[in-house]
């Protein structure tokens, strides 16, 4: 797919060049009647969006103009693969209104298909001719991107914790990584009480996935993935609309491992772990039930008010396991809550940090990367919400108001407070098509994540 989308070799290709309202004029100055009145005769404005194809005189396309906002570069290209006739085009930017890179990459994306289960696959028509030097660049972060699509996308009876654990032992391998898991009753035996109670009522056992890739004497980065492969809520089962999409539930996994990807093949100078919980949330005579206790793999107990705050649970025992190696950074990725959609909608992730500079840091490289994420605050004064009544904490918060900080300081008690952590409550799922984001499984924050963490450990 990717090698189908974007070429540094072409015999033949048609040259596409992104135009704006501004220098609309200094082109047609710079092009001969036929060209201008071609123009003319369509009505083209330059309105961005539009696309014209200028045929030469034996009828071929000779250039395709592409109306441009230059200040959105990653998707200005977005809806060229699907419009544009089969072929190769070679982007020539002639008056330097797009980053190559961000367009490559928007492009690129545009071209994703998830077609396992089709028995029509369609292939990418269109390619984009580029140099080497840029594709090399785009590549990877496409790839993970894709990774992370993919896995998301792929529907839960071929993507339960089994399954998963079996990607990331296949990513690990590709990287000479060191790959671990506890599964089934072996976590009752090393502490992690949260993931195997979450999961054992499911057909699929439930197991910590664990990576560990660089070397010792770096700095030590962990991540943290949410890996729920489907979510019915338990016992207090979800109404049958609220599962629909509960296949994405292990987005946060999905993204830790595109970000791996994309660390290990930078070969970033950092000591880094993945640590995955992945459990299926299941209902059967094994499942269970609201009023358990449980105890987190940090000595915390639990009270389960709702079996369908799962994440949290199996989270704790994740961040706890984090925590006891003392990480230079740590960050989670989780579809943790639905009011975090209700604060910042869909398409924008809610990150939490216990250090202020970190979220900061974070959300600039969003902007930069126009992949962008929000700060939300841990407001300490809420942790009065999620006291248990007779154990420690409750995963059912006792408000509904503040769900998406709730969570995350549900979650922050099981970090030590002198470890730098970011928390993303994310989507992980496109709700509609747009322009190189097609609806369906999707990376938020992950490229702003991997361009601070490149910044950061800058050898």
């Amino acid at each position: 797919m990717l090698v189908s989308s974007l070429t540094d070799q072409a015999d033949h290709s048609v040259v596409l060049l992104p135009i704006d309202k501004a220098h609309l004029d200094d082109y047609l100055k710079s092009q001969d009647d036929f060209t201008r009145q071609w123009l003319s005769s369509v009505n083209f404005d330059a309105e961005v969006g539009k696309m014209c194809s200028i045929p030469d005189h034996s009828g071929h396309i000779k250039q395709v103009l592409v109306a441009v906002n230059p200040k959105n570069s990653l998707w200005s290209l977005a809806e060229c693969p699907k419009q544009l006739p089969v072929g190769t085009y070679e982007l020539q930017d002639s008056f330097h209104l797009l980053d190559p890179e961000k367009a490559a990459l928007g492009w690129g994306l545009a071209c994703y298909r998830f077609d396992r289960y089709a028995s029509n696959k369609k292939g990418t028509s269109a390619q984009l001719k580029l140099s080497k030097e840029i594709i090399e660049k785009v590549q990877p972060v496409l790839e993970a991107c894709f990774l992370v699509r993919d896995l998301i996308n792929t529907p839960a009876e071929d993507m339960g914790p089994e399954q998963l654990s079996a990607e990331a032992h296949k990513l690990a391998e590709a990287y000479q990584a060191e790959f671990n898991e506890v599964a089934g009753k072996d976590l009752l035996k090393q502490g992690f009480a949260g993931i195997y109670t979450v999961g054992k009522g499911a057909a699929q056992s439930p197991r910590l996935i664990d990576i560990k890739w660089g070397k010792a004497s770096n700095p030590k980065l962990t991540l943290v993935g949410k890996g729920v492969c489907f979510d019915s809520g338990g016992l207090n089962i979800k109404p049958g609309d609220n599962m629909l999409l509960m296949k994405k539930d292990m987005g946060g996994a999905a993204h830790v491992l595109g970000l791996a990807k994309l660390i290990m093949q930078a070969n970033l100078p950092v000591c880094l772990r993945v640590l995955i919980p992945a459990v299926e949330n299941a209902v059967s005579k094994d499942s269970y039930r609201p009023g358990d206790i449980i105890t987190s793999k940090n000595g915390k107990t639990i009270e389960v008010g709702n079996t369908d705050a799962e994440g949290r649970v199996v989270l704790a025992d994740a961040l706890s396991e984090a925590s006891q190696e003392q990480p230079d950074l740590l960050i989670d990725f989780a579809t943790l809550t639905g009011a975090a959609r209700v604060a910042l909608g869909t398409a924008l992730p809610a990150l939490f940090s216990n250090q202020d500079e970190l979220a900061w840091a974070v959300v600039k490289a969003g902007k930069q990367e126009n992949d962008p994420l929000w700060q939300m605050p841990l407001f300490a004064p809420y942790k009065r919400f999620i006291k248990g009544k007779i154990a420690d904490l409750s995963n059912n918060p006792s408000t509904g108001m503040g769900g998406a900080i709730t969570a995350a300081l549900f979650l922050e008690c099981f970090v030590n407070e002198s470890i730098p952590w970011m928390h993303i409550d994310l989507m992980a799922w496109n709700d509609s098509n747009q322009p190189g984001r097609p609806e369906g499984g999707e990376a938020m924050g992950m490229r702003a994540m991997f361009a601070y963490l490149a910044k950061r450990y800058a050898s």
